[in-house]
């Protein structure tokens, strides 16, 4: 009986070498350049299963496995893996195999998995089976092939297998063996964009190092895109590639990628033209569009290998199975995120969205009832559900009309021929549940609004403790207590300082700015709102850029810094995003992009001036009402500061949180898996419950597909298809609802709210990621989608500021009134009606942009 095949024999089959092996001999038969080796075949692992009486006792573990039951879908994972284990590799089989490993020169090897149902046009079964890298010598060699085959029969292949109907009688594991390359980088190549389907594109993932980072999902690759059409790269996105995996005498392991590498792109466009014409290559010669694992090698591209795309955005979404995280999907609510998205603007990752949830419980108590969610996800991104909201207000005796003029200053105007579906809720429930909730709420706000200072003033230590506390934890378990027995209830805390904060004024953010628009109009209303911080103390919002102004100066250090601000960022509430102060760059690189423009203090400065002669006219005008107006200008002012200094505890303890998934995973062995796990399901693991790999993987693939989509539109009327409306060449950013997709402006204007008074005229920069900031140059008029305090040290540097999102109450607005800048906002469709290098007009007084040239 033959055990072992040449890794290029031209007679290798399904059956015999599994689908990685018939794949990679087809290829190498076709002139593809794989490095080389050989098959152990499917009669080796039969060979061993016969020798050893396997059958009867594998047969009867499974019998013991109920649908859908993960416990005992595992312990007979562990019953049959613990089989595999106990036997000796038969002695023919043995000799076969070191007599293969010998003539190809006993280098260190990559011993891969190669099951009989595997890399086929109807399922993809990546990852169901292991695969182990730099085996060296016959010992270690025998031992890896043994448990490839023992992976047949893991939990997560168990459980996949049944789930795609695949008679577990009917597969037998083959093993590739192939000489390792010690790759200067690696990666993944699809030669159909994998998240909208287009077939014109190349899309390359790229890392430096060995793919297993990339694969695996642990470091985020530069992405490069080829147009298939005249093979040029139209597209490249370099990211900050964190760790590498490397090959150490013991096997590998994730290492730190050196700070010359860091940022530096892992191939040339050179080098990705060349792989472009080789995915293509291979892709025309097997008929389908291909998935393909590559390395690098200096100039030398190889194939590790390649299996067919079996899943392409631009096919119907049933194909793919139902949208995780979409709460719009087959809803007729009408949802919004106008100004949770800005502080929240994220795909969230399972562990994110799962600390947003507690932190939105203690916040908005009163958005929902048991049962009635009044918030959800949306492609993945956080929403508000305004049908809730209406309903649950509406139940109070709030009508429809005072409902949208209360929250317009918060997610804008809804078009008044835009109806608001209602909620299932009758009134009686809404009131008979609502009633204590608020009750509570109350005695929440007056027990800890008098503790607001004392609190942001202690909190900071508190967390400084709690990180070094997280790092110190060599138990699993012991982190786990940590959770349930603090962490859980300070995060509340938190959540609750910002919720005393917000409500201690009432209605008043939104009541005083209506009563001084109606008095002297919405410009002379936003000079005298704004500038208040000589009064009431700086806006924590502000930190950032008041921080950077001190470092330039020479008036604070790095240090002090980072422990003041640098918790804050563009994706603070994103558990998965390190944070400023995590990046030693970070301030140099925001030092270097300052312009020579005014400096932070002569801007705000300037403003307090502005607010002032605004104040002064109001009360000439109309001294009695300006003598009544005061009092609530002052508890305006302090509840917007106390707001801001609390929300910043808040995401400084999301830093906090953050520190323990990431010890989790590493007390776990999991890595930046432990992301993809709810806080929940974390604890669990560190109690000992077993890891759902397959749920991982999923949750992985849905998070990098959403990832890909543009940020779906700030009101959504549902049910809502984010694939569908990214495939529109018109959509609008808006506004999605059913009729009106292709419903926006045209023409030489663009319009919005009044975010900021002012009129100027310049050079529009459009920038949709603040690590693009660099691009912005002293002057130029910032026009993005939506921005939020990880923006805020762009602001000095622009003349104006322009959003596709947003209100009078949004991030952009207040931080432009702050500073006295121009900005126009909510505008819909400006980052895609207006192109960099444009001469435009912003009138923050009016909320219109002009296009003057193009």
């Amino acid at each position: 009986m033959i055990f072992v095949r040449e890794l290029a024999d031209p007679g290798a089959g399904l059956a015999d070498v599994g689908g990685k092996g018939e794949s990679l001999a087809a290829m190498i038969g076709a002139g593809f350049d794989v490095p080389d080796g050989f098959h152990v075949v499917t009669d080796a692992y039969r060979a061993f299963v016969e020798e050893h009486g396997l059958r009867g006792p594998i047969n009867a573990a499974l019998a013991r496995v109920e649908p859908g039951d993960r416990s005992s879908t595992a312990a007979a994972s562990a019953e049959i893996i613990g089989l595999f284990g106990a036997c000796p590799m038969p002695a023919a089989v043995g000799t076969a195999i070191e007599k293969a490993y010998a003539d190809l020169g006993a280098p260190p090897v990559a011993v891969r998995s190669s099951a009989t149902a595997e890399d086929l046009e109807s399922a993809s079964f990546a990852g169901q089976q292991d695969s182990f890298l730099n085996i060296r010598g016959p010992e270690q060699l025998l031992a890896a092939v043994r448990d490839c085959w023992a992976s047949l029969w893991t939990e997560r292949a168990i459980g996949y297998r049944a789930r795609q109907g695949i008679d577990h009688d009917q597969v037998a594991l083959a093993v590739v063996v192939q000489r390792l390359v010690e790759a200067d980088a690696s990666g993944v190549l699809f030669t159909v964009d994998p998240v909208t389907g287009a077939a014109d594109q190349v899309v390359i993932n790229a890392a430096w190092g060995l793919g297993e980072a990339v694969v695996s999902g642990a470091v985020t690759p530069d992405v490069l895109r080829v147009r298939r059409g005249d093979r040029t790269v139209i597209e490249t996105t370099v990211a900050d590639k964190a760790i590498m995996t490397v090959l150490t005498d013991g096997g590998t392991e994730e290492r730190p990628v050196p700070d010359d590498l860091r940022t530096a792109p892992a191939l040339t466009s050179e080098q990705a033209v060349s792989l472009a014409e080789l995915g293509i290559r291979l892709a025309d010669w097997a008929g389908s569009e291909r998935d393909v694992e590559w390395c690098r090698t200096g100039d030398r591209l190889q194939i590790v290998q390649s299996r067919p795309v079996t899943a392409v955005a631009a096919e119907p979404v049933p194909e793919r199975g139902p949208d995780p995280w979409n709460d719009a999907r087959d809803s007729d609510h009408l949802w919004a995120n106008t100004n949770v998205g800005e502080a929240i603007p994220d795909v969230l990752t399972p562990a994110s969205w799962s600390a947003v949830q507690l932190f939105m419980a203690s916040t908005m108590p009163t958005a929902s009832i048991p049962g009635h969610l009044g918030y959800g996800r949306i492609a993945g991104r956080i929403y508000l559900d305004l049908s809730m909201q209406a309903s649950l207000i509406g139940a109070f005796g709030v009508g429809q009309a005072r409902f949208r003029s209360m929250i317009g200053t918060l997610f804008g105007r809804i078009p008044e021929d835009l109806a608001i579906p209602k909620a299932e809720i009758s009134r009686s429930r809404a009131i008979r549940t609502l009633v204590p909730i608020v009750v509570g709420m109350r005695i929440l706000v007056r027990r800890n609004a008098p503790k607001i200072d004392r609190y942001v003033a202690e909190h900071p230590a508190l967390c400084e403790r709690r990180r070094a506390e997280i790092a110190g934890i060599e138990d699993p378990i012991a982190l786990a207590a940590l959770w349930t027995g603090t962490l859980r209830s300070e995060l509340d805390q938190a959540s609750e300082m910002l919720t005393a904060a917000t409500r201690s004024a009432g209605m008043g953010p939104i009541t005083t700015p209506e009563k001084l628009a109606r008095l002297v109009g919405e410009s002379e209303a936003a000079k005298i709102t704004s500038g208040l911080g000589a009064a009431a103390g700086q806006l924590a919002s502000l930190g950032l850029v008041a921080g950077l102004d001190q470092l330039a100066r020479g008036e604070l250090d790095p240090e002090t810094f980072n422990r003041r601000y640098a918790h804050r960022g563009p994706h603070e509430f994103e558990l998965s995003s390190p944070r400023p102060a995590e990046d030693p760059d970070w301030i140099e690189q925001r030092l270097a992009e300052r312009g020579d423009g005014p400096d932070f203090g002569t801007m705000i400065t300037r403003q307090e001036e502005r607010q002032r002669e605004a104040w002064d006219r109001l009360a000439a005008a109309h001294p009695k009402q300006a003598a009544r107006l005061r009092p609530l200008l002052a508890r305006w002012a302090k509840m917007s500061r106390d707001r801001e200094q609390t929300r910043s505890e808040v995401v400084r303890y999301f830093w906090v949180i953050r520190d323990f998934v990431r010890r989790a995973g590493e007390l776990l062995g999991i890595g930046g898996d432990a992301y993809f796990l709810d806080l929940d399901e974390l604890v669990a693991a560190l109690r000992g419950a077993p890891v759902d790999a397959i749920l991982i993987r999923e949750r992985r693939d849905a998070y990098d597909h959403y990832r890909a989509l543009p940020a779906p539109p700030s009101l959504i009327l549902g049910p809502f298809d984010p694939y569908r409306w990214a495939a529109q060449p018109d959509r609008r950013t808006d506004l999605w609802a059913p009729g009106r997709a292709d419903d926006h402006e045209t023409g030489a204007r663009v319009t919005g709210f009044a975010g900021a008074g002012g009129m100027v005229e310049g050079i529009a920069r459009v920038i949709m990621d603040p690590a693009d900031g660099d691009r912005l140059q002293q002057g130029e008029i910032l026009v993005t989608s939506i921005t939020n305090v990880g923006w805020t040290p762009l602001f000095p540097r622009a003349s104006a500021v322009v959003t596709d999102i947003g209100a009078p109450l949004s991030h952009a607005a207040i931080v432009a009134r702050e500073l006295g800048i121009p900005a126009v906002v909510g505008t819909g469709t400006a980052t895609m009606r207006i192109t960099s290098g444009d001469r435009i007009r912003v009138d923050g007084s009016a909320g219109t942009v002009e296009l003057l040239t193009s």
